[in-house]
């Protein structure tokens, strides 16, 4: 068995962008098998999840271990920390310890990306982005891989780290805005730990996509209710939303009924399902899949492993 730190030389945004698409694809076929995450919570701190899968199209299996604490950031410490474990198909033998946190970013970022691909009605377009931290910075990557951004808006809680944030990207005309003025775009992403809607339904006009990805937990919601009854709205796995992304609050409350689900992403991917009309405000509510760690690990691991890489 080998760990791989990956320190460096981390596979190309566009790699991850294929990946990803890859095992979405498979996931809207019916072809994984992947438990529901399971959750032990530091009350007070934080929490950690296990998430198990197989992708038999890739001939990989494994689970990953993730934790999600909020005050690190004062430690000095990642928000997010992972290991990806890989297990051989054929013994159960451990095969490879992956250093997963900058991959989780990334895997995320470009399940965001795939989506705007196929939901947003345009190729070349303004995002919105509410939050500026890593996960943000990897959306952007991710995006600016599979589309043409025009112009960035960004919003924090804290101006001075929207700001840093603009001048990062300045080079997609990025600046610091209202929130609402950051809603008012083609893509917008939301990438809080919110517990309370931030984007309001009036603020979002038709047409516009919306990837909801920082509701990862059961409590944590950022888009008003309302807007997820005006919205056609897709899911990365219906158990996994319902559980713990942007739709679990409202479903809880009696707010939303599951019924009304579009789909999932890899139903789009594959073609079956689709946005209605480009006026339709699409939203994509991304938990995070265990498939989308084990196709980047592919991407990792490699000729290194024996593995083949059947991405574009």
């Amino acid at each position: 068995m080998k760990y791989y730190p990956v320190h460096s030389g981390y596979p190309s945004y566009a790699e991850v962008n294929s990946a990803v698409e890859t095992a979405f694809a498979e996931h809207g076929r019916g072809g994984v098998q992947m438990p529901p995450k399971v959750y032990v919570t530091f009350v007070g701190n934080g929490d950690f999840r296990t998430m198990p899968a197989y992708l038999p199209a890739l001939g990989i299996a494994g689970v990953k271990v993730v934790n999600v604490h909020p005050h690190n950031r004062a430690r000095g410490l990642p928000t997010v920390m992972a290991l990806t474990i890989i297990i051989d198909v054929e013994t159960g033998a451990p095969r490879a310890i992956i250093n997963a946190t900058e991959l989780t970013a990334m895997r995320t970022g470009a399940a965001g990306a795939v989506a705007a691909r196929y939901l947003a009605p345009r190729q070349s377009v303004s995002l919105g982005v509410v939050g500026a931290g890593r996960q943000a910075e990897a959306l952007v990557e991710a995006m600016a891989a599979a589309l043409t951004i025009e112009e960035v808006f960004v919003w924090s809680r804290t101006e001075k780290s929207a700001e840093a944030f603009a001048a990062r990207y300045s080079d997609y005309n990025a600046r610091s805005v209202p929130i609402e003025r950051a809603c008012d775009c083609d893509v917008l992403t939301t990438m809080t730990p919110s517990t309370e809607p931030l984007v309001m339904a009036d603020w979002v006009h038709e047409g516009t996509h919306i990837n909801a990805i920082g509701a990862d937990a059961p409590g944590k919601q950022e888009l008003d209710p309302l807007l997820l009854l005006k919205a056609e709205v897709f899911v990365d796995d219906p158990s996994q939303a319902i559980h713990s992304g942007e739709i679990n609050v409202p479903v809880s409350t009696g707010h939303f009924d599951p019924g009304r689900i579009a789909g999932t992403l890899g139903e789009v991917v594959i073609g079956k399902k689709r946005r209605s009309s480009p006026d339709a405000i699409t939203v994509f509510d991304s938990t995070g899949l265990a498939i989308q760690d084990l196709a980047i690990a592919v991407l990792v691991l490699g000729d290194d492993e024996g593995y083949e890489l059947p991405f574009p």
